[in-house]
């Protein structure tokens, strides 16, 4: 009970602070919109390329540890897309979007705060490990298996450029490769860059949250129950399993494994929506899903912080 109080609702009042300001008219779409796009174009994106850049990267980049989350992550794909084709009888296009709404977890809004209340800033890295290369591996399997059925049978030529741009237009990912890029190189950074990066660091994740409660407001939960629920239960409870299970057989260090299942124990992330509408599939499901999904996430993260070392 003392993490569910010290360590999971500060981050939950922040986004519900968010929602509240929303819904009662004190702060508007408008201001969400921006604070969204100062958050998700520049904030986190200075975040990830601060985290990368200053990375241990032969000492973080543990195959195991990636190995077990990502291992979970698919899983999750694989059964949302399957149960939205064969036990809900959707369409293909909608059985992708509702797979990447149990493929993509919520690792940076929700899944680092609860990181580092539960565990401190110092317990991060592995966390940053899995977050430098998640955008690209989810968008990667996304968009390649959402192009692929949109093509039934034509000619693929295009998919490699189509895969290409999507993902690389995307700033998020546009962070990491710059942090990459400082990494590998080992070029100096001049101080005052450092500083001004820290700066806007330091206001992502509050700001992200609190615009994250904004955002929910739009998603209100209609139709669809069955559907939204299956995803709820393959992103808070399949996800998380085959990545602890995994890691405990291949024998984790306890901060990985911390890491990893926490990581995959978060909600759907706001980009399962995004994904959803840039392809017109399954919207309402993943805006449900990412609603509901988020409350519960309350209770899933205690309970995974309660059987973790």
């Amino acid at each position: 009970m003392q993490a569910l109080v010290e360590v999971i609702l500060p981050v939950f009042l922040v986004i519900g602070f968010g929602y509240l300001a929303v819904w009662r008219g004190w702060f508007s779409d408008a201001g969400v919109e921006g604070l969204m796009t100062f958050t998700q174009k520049f904030a986190i994106p200075c975040l990830l390329f601060a985290a990368i850049a200053r990375l241990d990267l032969g000492q973080n980049f543990e195959w195991r540890l990636l190995s077990s989350f990502y291992a979970g992550a698919v899983s999750g794909f694989v059964l949302g897309l399957l149960g939205g084709r064969y036990l809900f009888g959707r369409s293909w296009e909608d059985a992708v979007a509702i797979g990447f709404c149990g493929l993509f977890s919520n690792s940076v809004l929700l899944g680092l705060p609860i990181m580092e209340r539960a565990y401190g800033a110092d317990a991060l890295s592995p966390s940053f490990a899995i977050i430098a290369i998640h955008s690209p591996v989810c968008y990667g399997i996304g968009i390649t298996v959402m192009e692929v059925v949109k093509a039934r049978g034509q000619a693929g030529r295009h998919l490699p450029g189509k895969v290409a741009r999507a993902m690389f237009s995307n700033t998020l990912i546009m962070g990491i490769a710059a942090g990459f890029a400082v990494n590998l190189s080992g070029l100096p950074l001049p101080g005052p860059f450092n500083a001004a990066v820290d700066l806007m660091v330091r206001a992502a994740l509050p700001a992200a949250l609190f615009g994250l409660g904004g955002v929910l407001v739009r998603y209100r939960p209609e139709g669809d129950m069955r559907t939204i629920l299956y995803v709820c239960a393959v992103s808070l409870v399949a996800h998380p399993l085959i990545t602890y299970g995994l890691g405990r057989s291949l024998g984790l260090s306890v901060d990985a494994l911390r890491a990893a299942v926490v990581t995959a124990a978060m909600a759907p992330g706001i980009n399962a929506y995004i994904f959803a509408n840039i392809y017109g599939h399954a919207r309402r499901v993943a805006a449900s899903s990412v609603l509901i999904a988020t409350g519960l996430t309350v209770i899933s993260a205690w309970l995974w912080l309660q059987i973790l070392p």
